[in-house]
């Protein structure tokens, strides 16, 4: 299993870089993963993060970028749900990156 050092605590992280364990995210561990993607995480990231780790509480499941869309429009308007907006947050793909920032499992479906 590799690892990410966060503030010198070794993360354990799978092969694509989301996290082993859910229960070791934070905010920091978030913020180490943007950097390594060479991404700084701005307030508009962070709602999006916070959304993701909030759906993922009542729905056990991590969105694909499909769902996530329609889902973050309806919470926080059409401005922001839509893949456009989402893309140049997450340029690898909303759902997937999105979703190894919250700390959640890759999403079903992604590649």
């Amino acid at each position: 299993m590799a690892t990410i050092d966060v503030a010198g605590n070794a993360v354990e992280v799978d092969e694509e870089g989301y996290l082993a364990d859910r229960g070791d995210w934070n905010e920091e561990i978030a913020t180490e993963m943007a950097k390594i993607d060479d991404c700084e995480l701005s307030d508009n990231h962070w709602e999006v993060i916070k959304f993701l780790r909030e759906y993922y509480e009542e729905y056990q499941i991590a969105p694909a970028v499909r769902v996530l869309t329609k889902a973050i429009g309806k919470k926080l308007g059409p401005d922001k749900g839509n893949s456009k907006y989402l893309y140049e947050l997450f340029p690898y793909g909303p759902a997937k990156q999105a979703c190894k920032y919250a700390g959640l499992p890759k999403p079903t479906g992604c590649v």
